[in-house]
Formats: structure tokens, sequence, C-alpha cells
């Protein structure tokens, strides 16, 4: 008799998934300890030093306008949406004229976020001054 979850046709992408994260968080642990041991310490000294007759390096502020974030997020945003219309184009003839009106509705608040994120002006290009 074999057992329910072992019978299972996904157990072995379970059990792939837990290996996987397992195998994430210790490398990623081992990384972060070696990195730790093995850097040097003492290197802002030479960064900041002057190579041949180059001029005198003074430290900046690190100025990265949120534009560039806000830009990107709605891009991964609008692009997983998309990704979505995938599948439903696969099956849109199983799907009937349900799927098509959720899929209207769907492409209905897509829209409705980009013109919000238009007139907001999340979409304008503004240079760091």
């Amino acid at each position: 008799m074999e057992h329910i979850v072992t019978s299972n046709p996904y157990f072995g992408v379970f059990v792939l998934f837990v290996m996987t994260f397992g195998a994430f968080t210790a490398t990623t642990i081992v990384a972060r300890l070696a990195s730790r041991a093995l850097a040097r310490k003492d290197s802002e000294k030479i960064k900041l030093s002057v190579y041949e007759c180059g001029p005198e390096i003074t430290k900046q502020p690190n100025r990265i306008s949120p534009q560039f974030y806000l830009f990107a997020l709605l891009f991964l945003l609008f692009d997983v949406e998309i990704v979505f219309m995938f599948p439903w184009a696969v099956d849109f003839k199983l799907l009937g004229w349900f799927g098509f009106a959720e899929m209207l509705i769907f492409i209905l608040l897509l829209t409705i976020g980009f013109v919000y994120a238009w007139k907001k002006g999340a979409l304008e290009w503004h240079s760091i001054k």
C-alpha cells in the first residue's frame, strides 16, 4: 500500500523545492561569512588615493532618483500582468464567453492603472540635477 503523500505526482517537485531553498539559504550564509572573513577592511585609503596625475577624489552622496525605482516597479507590475494573458490565450476556446469577459475586465483594470500612473507623472523621465 502506497502512502498518500509519496504517491502524489507533485511530491518530487515539492522535495526539489525544499532542497533548492535549503541549498540557496546555505550558500547565502556561507558566502556572507566568507566575504566578511576575507574582506580587506583598510581598502578605503587606496580607493580614495590619487591615481597618477588624476584629480583629487571627493566623496559624493549616492543620489539615485526614486523615479528610477518607480519606473522599474511599474515595468515589473505591467510585465507580470501581461504574462497572465498567455495561459488565457492558450485556453481561450475552453473558457468561452466567461473567460473573454474576465479578460476584458482584467484589461480594463490594467488600462485604469496605466492611465493613473501616466496622469500622476510616474512615466515621465526626470534628470538628476
